[in-house]
């Protein structure tokens, strides 16, 4: 028997998925950097630790949506007091990309629809467009939130009151 390695034992396949990007999402480019200590990236001193029991108060399973991979896991996941979450692989580009690319859409978007394989998602990114919604919209059967973050200022107050109403 085959057993989905990207649900957690024991949770409904109901359960929306958040698709979490890192750059200019959890690490801001812009604002005053908190102090966390000394770090060869120096955008992880803007990481909010807060977000970590936020995030994971939601009614969700969170999943890793950055080029930052498992190393999400190695370096923030601790920061945000998670335990090791599932990671979308990337495929290698394709002639398909490159189309995506001269339509607006993000080259992040269909392998996220891939992902879901139909259960509810929230994505949230600093790099969401209309041409993302739109083609969510039409290619999704299930329900999803593209969250565009400020990625001046990463997380604020507002996008997780976004994310608490979506999930409610």
């Amino acid at each position: 028997m085959e057993v989905d390695a990207r649900l957690p034992p024991g949770e409904p396949v109901t359960r929306p998925l958040l698709f979490l990007d890192v750059d200019g999402t959890l690490l801001p480019f812009g604002g005053n950097p908190r102090t966390f200590g000394d770090d060869p990236n120096p955008l992880l001193a803007r990481l909010d630790p807060a977000h970590g029991s936020r995030l994971a108060a939601l009614p969700c399973d969170l999943v890793w949506a950055t080029t930052w991979m498992a190393d999400a896991n190695d370096v923030l996941a601790p920061r945000l007091g998670w335990p090791m979450l599932p990671v979308v692989d990337w495929p290698e580009p394709s002639d398909v990309d490159e189309l995506d690319e001269r339509a607006g859409l993000h080259w992040k978007t269909r392998t996220l629809v891939a992902w879901a394989a139909g259960r509810p998602f929230a994505w949230v990114d600093d790099e969401i467009t209309r041409a993302d919604r739109a083609w969510v919209a039409e290619h999704h059967p299930g329900d999803a939130l593209l969250h565009r973050v400020d990625s001046r200022t990463g997380l604020t107050d507002a996008d997780h009151a976004t994310l608490r109403a979506w999930v409610a």
